[in-house]
């Protein structure tokens, strides 16, 4: 009712020009109903101007306030809202005017996607959803957090094979003469790992106390020559030389040394007993010592080889100082009592045992050849020097 007042074209009484452009709400929640009058110079055309050019006085207003000019005003516009726009001027809904699967067809067609290749994507995509799926479910499965831990047992074969993999991929590139620091330490890294880790964690079940110890012992022990190395020429490299200081053993032989130490290593997790139950506090303190010996004993025989030494495998003459005062081959002793160390931490006395027996037996046969050779080189004063210090590898004993 009050849209059809505001909308007709009867002129309301009393209205003054104030008034004139004024909105007025007849309801509620902001909805405006509003009459915008236009003046006569602006709608001279207006169709509806003739039914006010009938008015010829201002007689036939009775009781109005103010003159009325003839054809000052026209019939006002109604409208709910004057900010209404048309579902054609909207913006998003015109993105989507023309679009059709035709249309799609085409801009595939431009791409020059082939069938083989919407099928490829397809089969990625599905497999891509499934396995999201699958993690998504595993990671919000209650089970999954309570029986798997990466710090337990399950941890050492996700790590330790990725990290088996890396180092024979860089063992391969060692192989070849190209091999950067960082690959050389991810060789030995690897191979520790499944040295002094991998096996408490199978048999135990979990890791702490010892073998994290000789882990990092293993790396600062076996370290000390390429260290040396660095010192001296600012790389790790080694310098060419006369191969015949190379003195290596048969292929065979060092295989199956690789293979003793590592199944010594084995054994020794096998025999000895839970972590969790090796005694500590004082009783501990012997291995302790037996670390700091076996370190300081490999440190300085590898200092006075290379003090006695040009491009650190090249002997200029015989080093009797130091370690050297003890046994011939300080730097191998000092190998065997590292594992030795290891099998007494874990309380795997027959590994020991086996471990001592393979070790004595390789180094015993590369010992042999290397004395031929510093034999060859210089003569009577290594066989004053045999003689004088009998000992091979153990003091007083071997």
């Amino acid at each position: 009712m009050e849209a059809l007042l505001l909308c007709s074209k009867v002129v309301p009484r009393a209205t003054t020009p104030l008034e004139q452009n004024r909105k007025f709400s007849f309801g509620h929640l902001n909805k405006h109903l509003m009459c915008n009058s236009i003046r006569a110079a602006d709608s001279r055309n207006s169709p509806l101007l003739p039914s006010f050019e009938a008015i010829k006085s201002p007689s036939s207003w009775k009781g109005a306030s103010f003159p009325l000019r003839k054809g000052s005003w026209v019939s006002p516009r109604c409208s709910i809202s004057s900010s209404t726009v048309s579902d054609s001027d909207n913006p998003f809904l015109s993105q989507f005017r023309f679009f059709s699967f035709r249309s799609l067809a085409e801009k595939v067609r431009e791409l020059k996607v082939k069938p083989i290749d919407v099928a490829k994507l397809t089969l990625f995509l599905s497999v891509l959803a499934v396995a999201a799926k699958k993690i998504v479910n595993l990671a919000l499965d209650p089970f999954f957090w309570m029986y798997f831990s990466w710090t337990w047992l399950f941890w050492p074969w996700f790590i330790a094979v990725g990290l088996a993999g890396y180092g024979i991929y860089c063992f391969r590139k060692h192989w070849l003469g190209e091999a950067n620091a960082f690959e050389q330490l991810g060789i030995v890294s690897s191979l520790f790992t499944w040295l002094t880790l991998v096996p408490p964690a199978f048999f135990n079940g979990y890791l702490e106390g010892w073998p994290y110890v000789f882990f990092l012992a293993y790396h600062y022990f076996f370290f000390f020559n390429v260290s040396v190395r660095k010192r001296l020429y600012g790389d790790y490299y080694a310098r060419t030389h006369d191969p015949k200081w190379d003195v290596n053993t048969p292929l065979w032989s060092r295989i199956l040394f690789g293979v003793g130490i590592m199944v010594g290593h084995w054994l020794a997790a096998f025999e000895g007993p839970e972590l969790h139950r090796l005694p500590g506090g004082w009783a501990n303190v012997g291995i302790w010592i037996l670390i700091v010996i076996t370190m300081l004993m490999h440190y300085d025989s590898t200092l006075y080889l290379a003090r006695y030494s040009e491009k650190v495998v090249v002997p200029t003459a015989v080093v009797q100082f130091g370690p050297y005062r003890w046994v011939r081959h300080p730097i191998y002793a000092s190998t065997v009592l590292l594992f030795a160390t290891y099998c007494t931490a874990l309380r795997a006395p027959l590994s020991l045992l086996f471990l001592l027996a393979v070790s004595l037996v390789y180094y015993n046969k590369k010992a042999k050849l290397e004395e031929e050779l510093m034999v060859e080189n210089f003569g009577q004063s290594y066989s004053d020097y045999a003689n004088k210090v009998r000992h091979k590898f153990i003091p007083f004993v071997y």
